[in-house]
């Protein structure tokens, strides 16, 4: 904390006096605009085509621009060097460019997209490019700023556009998995830096939607850069600072709340303003995301005005880009998120009076150096450093109740978590080298401190009856004071070969070792891409590898939790028994196979196999079919487990002795038929297996008042079929965009209790019925003759929720004991929102 203080009020003040004073002293190397037109050959416009820039500086998946009606297109800001300009269009050859951007203006573009296989060009030779690519061995599935902004999220959070992506699956307790890891073994990376919360890994650091250029997900990140997860790793690119000044403004007027036809309050609030330009012309660009949100989520099953979750929170993104030379290029973000969720586990069986409330506060501050130099090699150094404090805590002092219809008292548990990291990343992508093909080598290392600090107190839990006398009451003792850190350094290496053009190889290995876990673990990767022919219609992909993720901060102090005391009682109501101490300890086996406790951590970090293979087919000029397999298997993940007839006495032992599987099939046809009109449909078979008791789950973002014996059973994600599909597309009446959204799924698993909460049968073998939902936002973008907006375009939007009324229950009686055993409760209504947008 006293470290990232000093950072914040000391470093960056003194570096941006510096900075101010150099720019001063040194002529501004100038910034370009690349404009062109995308035309056919007869030189008619085509409007619906696509341009995608990339560069050494850029990120790695490049910028996109739209053209307009006229054809036209621009990337702003560019720094000096050689880029590649790629434009397809539906019906039409893609083409690819070689751009050279220095001091002078770069010319006005004509790119000539024809619909034969011979591009002819008259201003510079060029080749044809592909409308598949194996420069990756192992594509992500992105999501774009215009994608973010078009389709109809539930909440304007960047979590609530994951599920739209194959293989990304929301349970209904609001967690994200991907490949059938929940996020907390995911990583989050934010302009190349990590930013989850440094004790659970959740991704509970937010960023403005508006500010988001790109949001991906790779499943199979080969690449031995990427490492501290064993499930899915999510990158968030945001917008680079414009060299011009704009504005944009989205979700301006509240959404009311009206109850039996009159107005009763407002139901949510959320603007959003992005705001860029330079604030030194070619020298220092500067944008800021402002994202405010005050919303009143109601959870059916529950009478209003006692059924809503309510959010408050406020998030601000600033970025500032400062241009050193047309080599040289610095970054500094500075993020805030504040946030209070009330009521935040509420459900049909949870009133708000049982559920616990949720609130963090901190701060994120990362400064990027990248450098260019004269024989094209690329330096990158990257230093972040978060601030990331969290509570949780109950309505009330009274004794938690267990009952077989739900939850009644207070929530059992209060928790403080005050946590700091410091990142430090150095890459050196060396220049390009020729040996049997080309080869670009990436070699680095980062250093990663986590640290946190904090306290986990429970009052009483008392299980009852259906007739509600008392089955069993769950104490807790001890001071519950808790503090974990961990220091990791890695060291990694990578080679992306082309042999030939058709054919690309990514050899990689990884370094890594911990101050908490195994002290030195190495992690090998492959990946390959084939295309077979001459027209680049059809690319194989595949690849394998080895995945360690970072030691969990929780592990780091599991015997420091309170003990439970559990105390079981007959039917009138009298002690049985003498009451069990569990004593919180590490779990290992001895050599005869039995478990017995430790005072010792394991030592070890959990891991993760891969492989996967995939054929990408352009069956039409605008449409691309994929098809894939991916296997991961998961080991030596903590698990939380109750030993009552240990040698030494009850215990809960963590141990690592947790695995877990998943196999996925994936087929995904992507259209695109003009700028305006585009679809994704998308079909995934998988299952998804592993030990139920793992430390996320027992730990976050709650504490659970009962654990269970651990089982290996289906997990909490388990979705066998799913099939999803997004578009948008423009309708002939007034103009109007849809753009829909249909997901239909096996319903979700879960498990079967009696009065103790204890399993009756296998968990997860239940199943909630069949998911459908369709989701429409309807937009029309208009203008205004007011000044302050004249020269933008406004749009007005009505985003539609479960638009059929589908039921859809959220929750279910699954105590045997209950009266309404086996009743589905809190199904989803049709429900409504609507935005008025400032775009530019």
């Amino acid at each position: 904390m006293k470290f990232i203080r000093w950072f914040c009020g000391g470093l960056i003040p003194a570096a941006a006096l510096l900075v101010a004073g150099w720019g001063l002293a040194h002529p501004a190397p100038p910034t370009q605009t690349l404009e062109g037109e995308v035309l056919d050959e007869k030189n008619h416009a085509v409007p619906d085509a696509l341009c995608t820039l990339t560069g050494r500086l850029l990120p790695e998946e490049g910028l996109s621009s739209a053209p307009d009606h006229k054809g036209h297109f621009q990337f702003l800001g560019l720094q000096r060097g050689e880029y590649l300009l790629i434009c397809a269009a539906p019906g039409h050859e893609p083409l690819k460019r070689t751009v050279d951007v220095d001091d002078a203006a770069p010319p006005f573009l004509q790119m000539i997209l024809p619909r034969e296989v011979v591009v002819r060009q008259s201003i510079e030779v060029h080749e044809q490019a592909g409308a598949l690519s194996t420069q990756r061995t192992a594509p992500a599935e992105t999501l774009r700023n215009q994608e973010l902004t078009n389709l109809p999220l539930v909440e304007q959070k960047f979590k609530a556009a994951l599920p739209y992506i194959p293989g990304v699956v929301r349970t209904p307790d609001g967690r994200i998995n991907i490949k059938g890891a929940p996020e907390n073994q995911g990583l989050l990376l934010v302009n190349s830096a990590e930013t989850s919360d440094p004790v659970t890994g959740s991704f509970a650091i937010d960023v403005p939607v508006v500010a988001i250029d790109s949001l991906q997900v790779i499943k199979d990140a080969y690449n031995a850069q990427y490492g501290g997860f064993t499930g899915g790793l999510t990158t968030i690119h945001t917008r680079p600072p414009s060299d011009h000044w704009l504005y944009e403004l989205q979700n301006l007027p509240p959404n009311p709340r009206i109850k039996s036809g009159h107005l009763v309050g407002i139901a949510d609030y959320n603007p959003r303003l992005y705001l860029t330009g330079p604030l030194v012309r070619n020298r220092l660009n500067f944008s800021e995301s402002l994202a405010y949100d005050m919303d009143k989520e109601p959870v059916r099953g529950l009478a209003w005005p006692h059924n809503e979750i309510k959010i408050h929170d406020f998030n601000s993104f600033t970025d500032f880009q400062y241009v050193f030379s047309e080599h040289h290029l610095a970054t500094a973000t500075v993020n805030v998120f504040p946030l209070r969720r009330q009521f935040a586990n509420i459900n049909s069986l949870v009133p708000q009076t049982a559920s616990s409330d949720y609130g963090q506060k901190g701060f994120s501050v990362n400064v990027t150096d990248q450098y260019v130099s004269s024989s094209g090699g690329v330096f990158a150094t990257l230093f972040q450093a978060v601030d990331f404090d969290s509570n949780a805590h109950g309505q009330g002092p009274l004794d938690m109740l267990l009952t077989p219809n739900g939850w009644g008292g207070n929530f059992f548990n209060t928790y403080d978590r005050d946590s700091d990291q410091e990142e430090l990343l150095e890459t050196y992508k060396l220049p390009p080298k020729q040996h049997l093909g080309k080869h670009q080598v990436t070699v680095g290392g980062s250093f990663l401190r986590r640290v946190y600090h904090g306290t986990s107190r429970s009052h009483p839990v008392q299980l009852l009856g259906s007739d509600g006398s008392l089955v069993e009451r769950i104490d807790f003792q001890g001071p519950g004071r808790l503090s974990a850190r961990d220091v990791e350094g890695v060291l990694f290496a990578t080679d992306h070969w082309m042999p030939s053009e058709p054919l690309s190889l990514d050899f990689g290995l990884r370094y890594s070792g911990h101050t908490l876990g195994s002290q030195a673990s190495v992690a090998p990767r492959v990946g390959i891409a084939y295309s077979p022919g001459h027209h680049g219609k059809t690319v194989f992909r595949g690849g394998m590898g080895l995945f360690y993720d970072h030691s969990a901060l929780l592990s780091g102090d599991f015997p420091a939790n309170q003990q439970r005391v559990l105390s079981f009682f007959d039917t009138q109501g009298n002690l049985t028994g003498t009451p069990l101490t569990f004593q919180n300890a590490y779990g290992r086996l001895n050599g005869s196979g039995t478990w017995i406790s430790s005072p010792d951590h394991p030592g070890s970090v959990p891991y993760n196999w891969d492989w996967s293979v995939e054929a990408d087919r352009e069956l039409r000029p605008n449409a691309v079919l994929r098809v894939s397999y991916l296997s991961s298997r998961g080991y030596a993940q903590f698990d939380v487990n109750p030993q009552p007839d240990l040698p030494t006495g009850p215990a809960l032992l963590l141990t690592t002795r947790g695995n877990s599987r998943y196999n996925e099939f994936e087929t995904t046809l992507h259209v695109r038929l003009k700028a305006t009109t585009e679809w994704n449909i998308s079909y995934v078979h998988s299952e998804a297996r592993g030990n139920l008791n793992t430390l996320a789950q027992i730990y976050v973002p709650f504490d659970q008042p009962v654990i269970r014996p651990d089982i290996y059973a289906p997990l909490p994600s388990d979705t066998p079929n799913r099939f999803i599909t997004w578009g948008q597309f423009k309708t002939h009446l007034w103009g109007i965009t849809a753009s829909p959204v249909v997901d239909l799924h096996t319903g979700l698993p879960y498990s079967l209790v009696d009065a103790r909460q204890d399993y009756v049968g296998q968990p997860n073998s239940q199943r909630f019925p069949l998911f459908f939902s369709l989701d429409m936002k309807l937009s029309k973008d208009f203008r205004l003759p007011f000044p302050w907006v004249r020269n933008h375009i406004m749009r007005g939007s009505l985003t539609i929720f479960n638009l059929t009324g589908h039921t859809n229950p959220r929750d279910v009686y699954n105590n045997v004991t209950s009266p309404y055993f086996g009743h589905f409760v809190g199904n989803q209504h049709l429900f409504f929102d609507t935005a008025i947008d400032v775009l530019y």
